[in-house]
């Protein structure tokens, strides 16, 4: 692909039909918003009715073989060994480094099936670097992104709407599990996960089933949910973005990502690196500020301390629910907890105060 040509998902004719606004999104033409606008769609999520949206750009990977949990073991942070069948896990792929080739999320089919799923704009150096790491075990790492659309179903109403097409017993999915089913017909993953703070689920589902399950979701009263409402949801909730929270040039010591990281577990990629990097100390923390007084925070903004510069924003936004500004940043270690700081908002200096994330109350079903 070009890097003029974008990507379509399954779903784009959906989003032309409905208005969308489209952007490029990486290497994708993604709706930014539908004409309700991102204000009332990011409202129908937190306000106790259900948004859909398609994600079908990020990637899926399905790792098989009898080594595959050791395999995993080794190219991940997180403790693979701990899954059952159909529990998922947040984790990362480390470079030597021990900085970020990406976050993922890994599925346990059974002990020799698993499937990743990893972020659009780093699908396929992911896939380079799993594949080149697959040498010497005996695993298969398969590509499935091209051939598989993701929705998700986020908000209070999401379980009720999404049980009306589903036979299997979606109250018996608990967070960060899923099952293999049916819906109308094909195949399909669904897990109780999302990035947006409410309770809601994922679906994987082959590229000709895409347009059917939104149809019947949407015409149920499911909201289209847009790019920059669904970046309000993520960055109340203060969950990391790769590109913004972290990169390959941050390791998980500074990410805050250390309970995804198990350095009690058998040796993996960069661990050796975390390890150090965690005895040194970080170069920089990341931490959650909330306005105190008026301004919007936005990327790369820089965070002021004494009259100088001590850090930047990596996400902010006006918070309808918190109702002030709200963003993450890095800031030089010494001022993760003390000290006055405050954000350069368009040459004024907007006083912040430190808080934990999430901003606002999480609502998903643990």
């Amino acid at each position: 692909m070009s890097d003029n040509k974008l990507a379509k998902t399954p779903l784009f004719a959906e989003h032309i039909r409905l208005g969308g606004k489209m952007v490029p999104f990486a290497g994708f033409e993604m709706p930014v918003q539908y004409p309700l606008g991102a204000l009332k769609e990011y409202q129908a999520v937190r306000s106790g009715e259900a948004g859909i949206f398609d994600i079908s750009h990020m990637g899926q990977v399905r790792v098989t073989g009898p080594d595959a949990l050791v395999f995993l073991q080794h190219v991940t942070t997180n403790d693979v060994s701990r899954l059952v069948d159909g529990q998922v896990q947040y984790s990362a792929l480390l470079n030597d480094r021990g900085s970020f080739i990406d976050d993922i999320t890994t599925y346990r089919i059974d002990g020799n099936s698993y499937y990743l799923c990893i972020n659009a704009a780093n699908r396929h150096r992911d896939v380079a670097h799993l594949q080149q790491q697959a040498v010497g075990f005996d695993v298969t790492v398969a590509d499935e992104s091209d051939e598989t659309a993701l929705l998700a179903l986020q908000g209070e109403k999401a379980q009720a709407l999404l049980q009306k097409i589903t036979e299997i017993d979606l109250d018996a999915i608990g967070y960060y599990r899923f099952a293999v089913t049916t819906l109308q017909g094909a195949e399909a993953i669904v897990s109780r996960t999302g990035y947006t703070g409410e309770d809601g689920f994922e679906i994987y589902l082959p590229n000709s089933s895409a347009t059917a399950i939104w149809q019947a979701l949407e015409n149920m009263g499911a909201v289209p949910i847009g790019l920059a409402a669904r970046d309000m949801l993520r960055t109340e909730m203060g969950y990391a973005l790769y590109g913004h929270e972290i990169s390959d040039s941050v390791t998980p010591v500074e990410a805050g990502l250390m309970w995804i990281t198990r350095l009690d577990k058998d040796d993996f990629i960069g661990r050796s690196a975390v390890e150090a990097r965690k005895e040194s100390g970080a170069r920089q923390a990341l931490v959650g500020l909330k306005l105190t007084g008026r301004g919007i925070p936005r990327e790369h903004y820089k965070i002021i301390a004494n009259g100088r510069e001590v850090g930047e924003v990596t996400s902010g936004m006006h918070s309808p629910l918190a109702g002030a500004g709200v963003a993450i940043g890095y800031v030089e270690p010494e001022y993760a907890g003390a000290g006055a700081l405050s954000i350069d908002i368009r040459g004024r200096a907007v006083p912040a105060e430190r808080t934990r994330t999430p901003f606002v109350r999480s609502n998903v079903r643990k």
